[in-house]
């Protein structure tokens, strides 16, 4: 298991098309990922988990992921989160 943590540059946050974009992302991968928010945590591939957790613009997130191809998909996820959840 590995994380980062890492902020938010998306101009809407965490709203539901971002998280869309995220979740499709995360999908990529076959680890499990989770993001973190302070003391919650949602699955990286569950659109309500994700949108539970309220994320805005700026905020500090922890990603999560662990499995066979974990750094893999922390590494880009870390990059695709930093560059506004844009491919």
């Amino acid at each position: 298991m590995v994380s980062r943590e890492v902020t938010i540059s998306s101009k809407t946050g965490l709203e539901s098309k971002m998280a869309a974009k995220l979740i499709q992302k995360a999908s990529e991968y076959e680890s499990n990922i989770w993001i973190q928010k302070e003391e919650r945590k949602a699955n990286a591939k569950s659109l309500l988990g994700l949108l539970s957790l309220g994320i805005s613009p700026g905020d500090r997130i922890t990603i999560i992921t662990d499995g066979r191809d974990e750094e893999t998909a922390l590494n880009e996820l870390e990059a695709f989160a930093e560059k506004g959840m844009t491919d």
